[in-house]
């Protein structure tokens, strides 16, 4: 570098302990951070060997992001039995994002929305926001449909969550070891793009899983929310006909408006 009177200056060092910029074609902290974050959405409750096989990662690199993020706030340590040992008598610390976190990833519109609701609510109560709920969902129903071709139920739940992921939910589909008469996977969306709307206005919720269950045919049964504070949106689904999930309804009751 020259200086103004025409002496070259040496290049500065870099600041110790400051991290390196991004190299060409290489990813800045901050765009590595956010992917883990939103892999701890979709995937929680997640381990950091996991995260760091799913990233090609080292296992400082990845620790490395996870110490900012639970500095941050944004993700924390899920407390929870079954979790494999990383060695002996040591569990491994399994992430999943907090509410600080869904806010991360949520719209910056939420506020708007919260507040067009509340008007919409005062001038035609509450059922002006049930049916506006219900149009919402009809809309995913006309959108996500035509992709859910299979006739297998497993098949046609895997195929709705792959749709709703590409709709921004982190939505995946985990089998549940139960002793029912319908064999039963987990609906499991690790974001909820109306998080903030929904903990004021629990019909957005209910009216999902009503649509869940036009587009799978069967009955579903919603266990918990990100509204309602929980890490993930969990839905139970029947992966049996739709004469064995009628069958299994005495079993699986439904909670709608489980917030």
């Amino acid at each position: 570098m020259t200086t103004p009177d025409g002496v070259t200056a040496a290049p500065r060092a870099p600041q110790q302990g400051a991290e390196p910029g991004p190299q060409p074609g290489e990813e800045s902290a901050e765009s590595t951070r956010r992917r883990v974050l939103e892999l701890v959405a979709s995937d929680g409750p997640v381990t950091a060997a996991d995260l760091a096989a799913r990233l090609g990662l080292t296992s400082a690199g990845i620790r490395r992001h996870l110490a900012q993020l639970e500095e941050d706030g944004t993700i924390t340590v899920h407390a929870a039995p079954g979790v494999a040992p990383v060695r002996r008598g040591r569990p491994a610390r399994a992430y999943v994002v907090t509410s600080g976190g869904q806010a991360e990833l949520h719209d910056a519109y939420a506020e708007l929305a919260v507040e067009a609701l509340r008007h919409l609510r005062a001038a035609g109560g509450q059922a002006a926001v049930a049916a506006f709920a219900a149009q919402r969902y009809e809309d995913l129903i006309a959108h996500v449909g035509p992709r859910l071709t299979a006739s297998d139920p497993a098949k046609r739940a895997a195929q709705l969550a792959d749709a709703l992921s590409g709709e921004g939910y982190a939505a995946s589909l985990r089998p549940v070891a139960a002793a029912t008469l319908v064999p039963i996977a987990q609906l499991c969306q690790g974001h909820c793009p109306v998080q903030h709307v929904a903990e004021e206005f629990p019909e957005l919720c209910e009216a999902e899983a009503r649509a869940f269950s036009e587009l799978l045919g069967t009955h579903v049964q919603r266990l918990a929310t990100i509204a309602g504070g929980a890490h993930a949106c969990v839905t139970n689904l029947p992966l049996g006909t739709a004469q064995n999930a009628t069958l299994g309804a005495a079993q699986h009751a439904p909670v709608e408006g489980t917030r």
